[in-house]
């Protein structure tokens, strides 16, 4: 979660001096991005140049056929390798360094450290081969930061001990990165620098409304991340051989953190597609005595216990009361673990095991008649549209991996912090976030790229998924044709056929 903005921004203040030499001497793409509609599927997409319908990754907890809740990813999740592991197939010596959202590949030939420094961990930290981690650790340390997103869960960091542990972990990262690099020769590497990631989260100025207030004050503590990172890529740039293609990619950037996913499941209750069970819809005691506990503790102290728990257990709960507090026998759509958009599960016979909808024509209609009511829903304080769209999956992610991903996902109007929803069809929906961070994730990556045939001081457009079959191409490679992106117009070896 690098933002492209405040980079340009701050390059052409002078501050970020290895960023601007980078643009000048290659080209700067514009990315559409699939974090528009499901933010944390970025890095996928970037890692195997499909869309989420077809490597069906998208959020640490999703929903699989066969589970009527969301579990957390495992490992095998991925639909189609990524693009290190079609190089390596092809002769190619990859190192991979610590991409977000990736697992180890069975039959992988090259290095490769996950779940190390990625900020969010989807699975644990692990190496190929294993003793690789274990030299790592034994020669720098463990890795600074000493927090992950899971295991803090919705507590907030100490903003300036976050913002030290965050720079010593840009170095940490580029010195073990440079370690790797000088181990042996190496075709491809790819890296995850993630501490902008946390950064993004937590460093925004609370009342910053965009990235053109990055003068303020009280962007310095982000800028000081930038600024290290900028070191960071000076230093590695620097020790590059001669005519090597170096990128930096996002795959998506920062804005305010104003999202209304915590009122969705009161909105799906008052319009009669989540039902809870008997007792609760009438005003009566949850079923579970975890559902009754949670109800009576004030917030406060509920927020305390839970945030002392660790992560695992916190989500076994949290599934267990949703589980036991749901009428699944009348419930038709329910919502899906989150931190952003709105995600939306039918109740689909013959995916869900307690499915009531009917697969084709009545899922279909009723996917509609979702999206239309959600639609009509506004923030009252303000009286504009609550929702910047309510996407349906399969006409945004077809693919044989779409049924891990949810059936419609709302994204929204992020003009103001939403406490309450309205419609004439539910009336008032009011409530806090229980999210606190103050920065999240936009819709718009970048990619800088330098090197041979690429032009100097250039720009250009594309998507998120053309990246990898652009890396591929660059490495003398033929895309694969599962692949629904295409080598970047901009950055191709004119030499190799596309």
């Amino acid at each position: 979660m690098g933002d492209g903005g405040l980079i340009r921004h701050w390059s052409h203040q002078g501050r970020l001096p290895n960023f601007a030499a980078l643009m000048a001497s290659g080209s700067w793409i514009e990315l559409e991005s699939t974090a528009r509609v499901l933010h944390t599927s970025a890095w996928p997409t970037f890692a195997t140049g499909v869309l989420p319908g077809k490597h069906g990754v998208y959020y640490p907890y999703q929903p699989k056929p066969g589970y009527q809740l969301a579990r957390h990813i495992e490992a095998g999740q991925y639909g189609t390798p990524p693009f290190w592991q079609l190089a390596g197939q092809r002769g190619v010596r990859c190192l991979v360094y610590d991409v977000p959202e990736t697992f180890p590949e069975t039959g992988f030939q090259g290095r490769a450290v996950f779940d190390w420094g990625t900020w969010a961990w989807y699975g644990v930290p692990s190496s190929q081969p294993a003793s690789l981690l274990k030299e790592m650790r034994t020669q720098f340390g463990p890795y600074p930061l000493g927090f992950e997103a899971k295991r803090l869960g919705l507590r907030q960091p100490d903003a300036s001990l976050l913002e030290k542990r965050l720079l010593r972990s840009i170095e940490y990262k580029c010195r073990t990165l440079k370690w790797l690099l000088d181990r042996e020769s190496w075709d491809l590497t790819a890296a995850g620098f993630c501490e902008t990631h946390a950064a993004g989260h937590y460093l925004w100025p609370a009342a910053a409304k965009s990235a053109e207030e990055c003068d303020a004050r009280s962007f310095e503590p982000l800028l000081n991340v930038y600024a290290v990172l900028d070191r960071a890529l000076g230093d590695l740039r620097d020790g590059l051989p001669s005519g090597t293609t170096f990128m930096v990619t996002s795959g998506d950037g920062l804005r305010p953190n104003h999202c209304g996913w915590h009122l969705l499941p009161q909105v799906l209750e008052r319009l009669g597609y989540s039902v809870t069970a008997a007792g609760s819809d009438a005003g009566g005691p949850p079923r579970s005595l975890l559902g009754r506990v949670k109800r009576l503790l004030p917030e406060g102290p509920k927020r305390k216990i839970a945030d002392s728990l660790p992560w695992w257990l916190r989500n076994r709960i949290g599934t267990g009361i949703q589980d036991s507090e749901t009428d699944w026998s009348r419930t038709r759509a329910f919502c899906l673990p989150t931190d952003l958009e709105g995600c939306i599960r039918i109740n689909l016979k013959g995916r869900e095991p307690y499915g009531i909808v009917e697969p084709g024509g009545q899922y279909e209609d009723l996917c509609n008649e979702i999206q239309q009511k959600l639609q009509e829903l506004t923030i009252p304080s303000v009286g504009i549209p609550a929702t910047e769209r309510v996407w349906i999956r399969n006409e945004v992610f077809p693919g044989d991996r779409q049924e891990h991903l949810p059936d419609l996902m709302v994204t929204w109007n992020d003009n103001g912090p939403i406490t309450s929803l309205g419609s004439h069809r539910i009336g008032l929906v009011e409530g806090k976030s229980p999210d606190r961070r103050p920065g999240t994730h936009s819709p718009f990556g970048f990619l800088i790229a330098e090197g041979r045939n690429i032009p100097e001081n250039a720009s250009g457009a594309g998507h998120l998924v053309d990246v990898a079959p652009t890396i591929l191409n660059l490495m003398g490679l033929d895309a694969v044709p599962v692949m629904n992106g295409r080598p970047l117009a901009g950055l191709v070896q004119r030499d190799v056929p596309v």
